[in-house]
C-alpha cells in the first residue's frame, strides 16, 4: 500500500468557504486541491491519489449530484462527502445511495467534516487495498493456459479426475497432471483453497 499523503479534493464555488476549508485541511496534514467550479475538477483529470472529495451541494452548471456522478464516469474513484445548506432527505439518500460517505448540513462544525474525510479516507484505503489484492489474485491466475482454466473452473466445482475428462473429452492422466499443475501455479493445497480463490476473483474489487 502507498504510504502518500492523502489528498482532500475540495469543491465549493463560495471563495471564503473553499479558503477555510483548505486552511483547516492543510493544518490536519492533509494535502488540498481546491477548485472553485465544478467544470474545473473535471478539466484536472482523474487524480490516482489517495484521498476523498468534499463537495458544496449546489454550484453553478453542475449541482453536486450531477458532479458526483460526472466524476464516477470521468475515472475518480475518491470517496464524496457532501456539505450543503439546501440538503434535504431525498438528496442525502440520494447521494448516499450513489456512493456518498457522508452528506453534512451547513453550518457544519470543524469536528464533524473531519469526522466524515477521516471515514472517506478509511473507506478508499480499504478500497484501494481491495484493488490491489484482486490485481495480485489476477496475475496469479493469469500463470494458467487456456485448458488449465477450463480444468481449474471444473476441479473447483468438486469434480473428479475422471469427471472432468469426460467434460473436456480428454484422458483422464492428462487431466491429472493439468490439476497438478494449477495448484502448483496458484500456490494451493486443497479444492477448497482453489474454490475460495476463484470466489474472490469473480467478486468486483
Amino acid at each position: 500500500m502507498s504510504q502518500e499523503r492523502p489528498t482532500v479534493f475540495v469543491v465549493d464555488d463560495d471563495p471564503s468557504v473553499l479558503r477555510s476549508l483548505g486552511r483547516m485541511f492543510q493544518v490536519r496534514g492533509y494535502t488540498v486541491e481546491s477548485f472553485a467550479h465544478p467544470r474545473l475538477m473535471l478539466e484536472h483529470g482523474p487524480s490516482r491519489a489517495p484521498g476523498c472529495v468534499v463537495m458544496d451541494l449546489r454550484m453553478p452548471e453542475l449541482n453536486g449530484l450531477e458532479l458526483q456522478q460526472a466524476l464516477r464516469q470521468a475515472g475518480w474513484t475518491q470517496p464524496i462527502v457532501f456539505i450543503s445548506a439546501h440538503g434535504d432527505v431525498p438528496t442525502a439518500v440520494r447521494a448516499m445511495k450513489a456512493g456518498a460517505v457522508d452528506f453534512l448540513p451547513k453550518p457544519v462544525t470543524t469536528e464533524e467534516i473531519l469526522a466524515a474525510v477521516a471515514q472517506a479516507l478509511a473507506r478508499d484505503q480499504e478500497e484501494r487495498a481491495a484493488a490491489e489484492e484482486h490485481e495480485r489474485l489476477r496475475a496469479r491466475f493469469s500463470t494458467l493456459s487456456p485448458r488449465e482454466w477450463q480444468v481449474c473452473r471444473l476441479i473447483a466445482r468438486g469434480l473428479l479426475n475422471k469427471q472432468i475428462a469426460a467434460e473436456l473429452g480428454t484422458a483422464e492422466q492428462t487431466v491429472g497432471q493439468q490439476r497438478r499443475s494449477v495448484m502448483a501455479k496458484l500456490s494451493v493445497d486443497s479444492v477448497a483453497e482453489l474454490a475460495r480463490l476463484l470466489e474472490r476473483l469473480d467478486q468486483e474489487p
